[in-house]
């Protein structure tokens, strides 16, 4: 009996389980079946355009600008070096000393030489004296004109002796070429001196030489009597330099062209050898179409940005130029007027839908 009524309290538990509870679900169903279909249909209406940033491409002015590295070099340099043969008596310098044109160096003994110059000397004096006599005798005939040119013959090969002496007595001091610093010394007073013998070196340091290349491609723009500005490294100053030669031909291992300016240095702040920052202010593009740089998509075969026709993304192949910290320049592909776009580049691909933010 007890069996009996278990069995019917379990029937009656799953009557109503299926009567109040399994339904709730269907209708749940039911109501999200709804839901789902009302946003599909409001996903259809309009919701699947993807939306995007435009930039409108427009022509805008651009300075040209081209960085380089440089070598500071002096305006002049030259290693003094001894012409004559002989013992070295005087060495009139203090290293680092300045010095002007033409100032006394050092000094090679030329005893020797001036004894020999002396000798010319009296040969002269002496042959001036028979010449005069015998010309007098000559116009009186006394003597015939074959010994009147053999004297006056000898007196021209003194005056070309005398001058060889005097040109050796020259070589034998060593003076400054032009204004400059003296800087250390490779030999002392008392050294025998051969030529071709170092002394010193001379340097004139105001103003200096700027030597930098720059590519190739940059040949037209560059210009003698254009200004470049340079600093030295580590120091934020910025100086100026005007171009002072180009060089007629192209390194054709590096593919540059060697450029030379020349700065004033009066308080010798500038060293020779020293290494500088330049900037080439070159001609100014008054009509470049320049775009945000992160509208570029690079892709296998160069670089790619999208626009946008008719409400779809179109693709387009673009050449660049050059490029500043935000933007890059277009040379071709787009046309001044086109929308660009610049966000959810990523989310595009040709012919999407997509919808101007």
């Amino acid at each position: 009996m007890r069996t009996i009524i278990l069995v019917a309290v379990v029937i009656v538990v799953l009557v109503l389980g299926k009567l109040f509870v399994f339904s709730k679900p269907g209708n749940d169903k039911g109501a999200e079946g709804k839901k789902g279909g009302d946003s599909k249909s409001a996903k259809s209406s309009g919701g699947g355009a993807v939306p995007v940033d435009v930039y409108v491409v427009g022509k805008e002015t651009i300075e040209n600008q081209i960085f380089a590295a440089g070598t500071i070099l002096p305006n002049e340099e030259v290693n003094l070096m001894a012409e004559a043969t002989g013992r070295l008596v005087k060495l009139s310098i203090q290293e680092g000393a300045n010095v002007i044109k033409g100032q006394l160096i050092g000094k090679i003994d030329d005893r020797e030489l001036k004894g020999q110059l002396q000798k010319v000397i009296y040969n002269q004096d002496l042959s001036r004296k028979i010449e005069a006599r015998q010309k007098k005798l000559l116009n009186v005939e006394a003597i015939n004109l074959e010994e009147y040119d053999l004297t006056t013959n000898n007196i021209r090969v003194l005056d070309a002796e005398k001058e060889i002496l005097e040109a050796q007595l020259a070589k034998t001091e060593i003076r400054a070429p032009f204004n400059g610093k003296i800087g250390l010394k490779y030999i002392s007073e008392g050294a025998y001196m051969a030529p071709g013998t170092p002394v010193v070196t001379i340097v004139q340091s105001n103003p200096v030489k700027i030597d930098f290349t720059v590519p190739e491609k940059y040949t037209p723009n560059i210009r003698v009597g254009n200004v470049v500005k340079f600093n030295l490294d580590g120091d934020p100053s910025t100086f100026n330099a005007k171009i002072l030669a180009i060089d007629p031909k192209v390194d054709e291992n590096l593919r540059t062209l060697r450029v030379r300016a020349i700065a004033q240095n009066p308080q010798s702040r500038f060293v020779p050898g020293m290494f500088v920052k330049i900037l080439a202010d070159l001609d100014a593009n008054k009509s470049a179409m320049m775009i945000p740089t992160e509208a570029i998509v690079p892709v296998l075969k160069g670089k790619k940005v999208f626009i946008v026709k008719n409400g779809k993304a179109q693709e387009a192949m673009v050449t660049t130029g050059l490029r500043t910290d935000k933007k890059i320049q277009i040379i071709e592909g787009l046309q001044p007027g086109d929308s660009l776009i610049t966000s959810g580049i990523i989310a595009i691909k040709p012919n999407t839908t997509v919808k101007v933010n």
